[in-house]
């Protein structure tokens, strides 16, 4: 099955063809490929991601996904294609102009990253600490620390290295970790994987009440279909401090299905969800 058209994709995303026009993406690819021993890992991928949008990644281990994440902010690079990241085209800057793109995207690889040497605290406090002309004053960089270890609720775990926590634990200091600069763009690889289902809906929650209270653009890699299906269907009500069904005219929510590196899908949940396509019904949600 093909993508579906661009007009279509653009409603599906709640952007209208004139504001399109006039609000550039957040990130875009533009026939990208990337070959790995001649390979193609990815196939010319074309994707676009606007300002407060969500993409929902889908595919099957080896489908390319983490592949698109690492190309986005150029930890590889294509051999065919542009990525233009917040309107650059990041094959043309360099190292010094890619590092401070790099640092307007938040970063959550499966793996975590953690410092295992350092607390909690101080994995949070790192990416503040080595920011290029950093200004802030040693009683800011507490604050925002701790207003974003409060923020993921681990408050009690400020002293812990990363071995003390469990692995729902440790995901959550890597989201504070990766947000704690107040990215416009996060990155999320596979946030819930290996985790029980209590713990992965605690993390996805927490990304939703990122989502809607920092009114972030966020791309999501998953193999997870509950996933998929909270973040379309749930919102944080700030009033409440609670998700709540239902959206209240802001999120968009967008799903991207890769099959052997290239774009096979694009569309609602809804749209996912009447797939006739075998390999893309694989990752529509269905409950009851």
């Amino acid at each position: 099955m093909g993508a579906i058209k661009v007009d279509q994709l653009r409603r599906a995303a709640g952007v209208s063809l004139g504001e399109s026009s006039l609000v550039a993406p957040v990130l875009r690819f533009d026939r990208v490929t990337v070959r790995f021993n001649e390979k193609p890992a990815l196939n010319s991928i074309s994707l676009a991601i606007h300002p407060g949008e969500t993409i929902v990644l889908l595919g099957a281990a080896g489908s390319g996904k983490t592949v698109l994440l690492k190309t986005a902010i150029g930890l590889i690079q294509p051999d065919e294609g542009q990525v233009y990241l917040f309107a650059e085209d990041i094959a043309n800057l360099d190292e010094e102009k890619l590092n401070s793109l790099r640092r307007r995207v938040g970063v959550l690889f499966q793996e975590g990253g953690l410092f295992d040497s350092l607390t909690v605290e101080e994995n949070v406090a790192f990416p503040l600490l080595n920011q290029p002309g950093q200004t802030l004053t040693d009683s800011e960089v507490q604050t925002r620390v701790k207003q974003e270890i409060k923020f993921v609720d681990l408050g009690a775990a400020l002293e812990k290295y990363p071995s003390e926590l469990s692995g729902g634990m440790q995901r959550r200091v890597g989201i504070a970790r990766a947000s704690v600069t107040k990215p416009p763009f996060m990155l999320f690889d596979s946030p819930t994987a290996g985790l029980d289902p209590i713990t992965a809906f605690r993390i996805v929650a927490l990304i939703i009440r990122q989502r809607d209270t920092r009114n972030t653009t966020s791309l999501i890699v998953t193999h997870r279909r509950q996933d998929g299906h909270l973040l379309a269907n749930w919102r944080y009500d700030a009033q409440q401090a609670k998700l709540t069904r239902g959206f209240d005219g802001r999120q968009h929510v967008r799903f991207v299905v890769l099959r052997e590196g290239r774009l096979v899908f694009e569309g609602s949940e809804e749209e996912l969800l009447s797939s006739t396509d075998a390999y893309v019904a694989k990752f529509a949600p269905r409950f009851g």
